[in-house]
């Protein structure tokens, strides 16, 4: 194995997970931004306020970029074994 192909395998590998919590990650600050902007301009300071609707969000995305994510883990996944392939060969 040569060190290009280890860099690229974990370029690929960060490239991917990326790609997945990108939109959990974004949902969940944007939610917890507007709730906390709330809460100051209402002077309502109660923890568990952001809970929920954060858990409502990131469930949302989930539920809406699951096929988005399956494809994308595939894809990594295919390619990995593509080149455990080529190099037992």
């Amino acid at each position: 194995m040569s060190e290009n192909l280890i860099i690229g395998i974990v370029k690929d590998a960060l490239f991917t997970s990326m790609k997945m919590a990108g939109p959990i990650l974004l949902v969940s600050i944007v939610v917890g931004l507007i709730i906390s902007i709330f809460q100051a301009t209402t002077q309502i300071q109660e923890q568990t306020l952001t809970f929920v609707p954060k858990l409502i969000g990131v469930a949302a995305v989930g539920l809406l970029t699951a096929s988005f994510m399956l494809h994308t883990i595939v894809g990594f996944t295919e390619r990995i074994f593509e080149l455990i392939i080529k190099i037992s060969t």
